[in-house]
């Protein structure tokens, strides 16, 4: 993890969960609590919109990380609160619209192994399973991929390993509804705000369903495709005066590649370093979502939805938002490349 990262533990963890202590205790309080036992009722699912008598999701096989996502908490970087969020907003978007529900209502993100629920409870739900293409069964039948699937109540739904890509964004009929901290339903592995990373067994409850929004797409609706190669605009500064003339050539015209470490936090890349016009350190400063961060191996992170809301190393420009959902679909060994907005 970068500097910026490390400088930020004590910022997002600190003054983000002191700043949402009272909300979170006050929704605690005073939302219903879905009965059961377990962590997944008490932690992934314990408060909610919904009552006892709701629809609600089991996980079967939780993957190798499988997270609730929304909008993210927006506005509240000057206190320190990251954003998170579904790293691929349009995919988050049309599997909801697909299922009838607002765009920004809450799915389960997956990473590269995909995840298994049970649905239960008194109704069948409609489901969406989009993003990254995987195989999609409902009791092991083989089902519809980025179209609506009927579940009926007690069936499992299960996304299978990503073949394209690799997040895959699960959508239900009415949005999964775990109790919202500072806003949204969100997990934040930087922050540890929102519900935790989903385990075999957790339990989430789902929201009613809203009369009359039905699915607008009667037939097959085109899914953006993972990227054979990542291709990321980039606004200069603002600390490119950092790095030598040769370096930000370099920046622009060679050939990353995605690496392994990367995660929700950062995009990082293998490839060539990038040497600084200049020695020692900058205090730590303002984050902002795309920002590319260079720690002193030289080697370009782009900062995604859970990244730190400051940090230490020079920013050697900032990435167009709109690109930032390709980056969230780029598997490792993919190629990089920077270019001029």
């Amino acid at each position: 993890m970068t500097r910026g990262a490390d400088t930020a533990r004590d910022t997002a963890r600190d003054t983000a969960r002191d700043t949402a202590r009272d909300a979170a205790r006050d929704t605690a309080r005073d939302a219903p609590r879905v009965p059961g036992p377990g962590r997944g009722e008490a932690s992934a699912a314990g408060r909610g919109d919904v009552t006892a008598a709701g629809a609600r999701l089991e996980v079967v096989r939780a993957g190798a990380l499988t997270t609730v996502q929304d909008a993210g908490r927006t506005g509240r970087a000057h206190l320190g609160v990251p954003r998170a969020g579904a790293l691929d907003g349009p995919a988050r978007d049309l599997a909801n619209r697909l299922v009838g529900n607002p765009p920004d209502a809450a799915v389960l993100e997956t990473t590269l192994t995909g995840c298994a629920v049970r649905v239960t409870g008194p109704r069948p739900v409609t489901a969406v399973v989009g993003g990254a293409v995987c195989r999609v069964t409902v009791d092991g039948r083989p089902a519809a991929w980025g179209a609506p699937v009927r579940v009926p109540a007690g069936a499992v739904l299960e996304a299978g390993p990503a073949l394209h890509g690799l997040r895959a964004y699960l959508a239900f009929d009415g949005g999964l509804v775990p109790g919202p901290v500072l806003g949204s339903r969100s997990a934040d592995l930087l922050s540890g705000l929102g519900p935790p990373v989903l385990r075999d067994g957790d339990a989430l409850p789902l929201g009613a369903v809203v009369p009359g929004r039905g699915c607008p797409a009667a037939g097959p609706v085109p899914w953006p495709g993972a990227p054979t190669e990542l291709v990321l605009p980039v606004h200069p500064g603002p600390r490119h005066d950092w790095f030598t003339s040769a370096a930000l050539r370099t920046f622009t015209t060679a050939v990353y590649r995605v690496s392994e470490r990367s995660n929700r936090i950062g995009l990082r890349t293998e490839g060539p370093a990038l040497e600084r016009a200049r020695d020692g350190e900058l205090p730590s400063e303002g984050m902002v979502l795309g920002a590319v961060q260079v720690p002193p191996h030289g080697r370009p992170v782009v900062f995604l939805n859970d990244h730190p809301t400051t940090g230490g190393y020079p920013v050697v420009g900032v990435v167009a938002l709109s690109a930032l959902a390709a980056a969230a679909q780029a598997v490792p060994g993919t190629p990089v490349r920077f270019v001029a907005a």
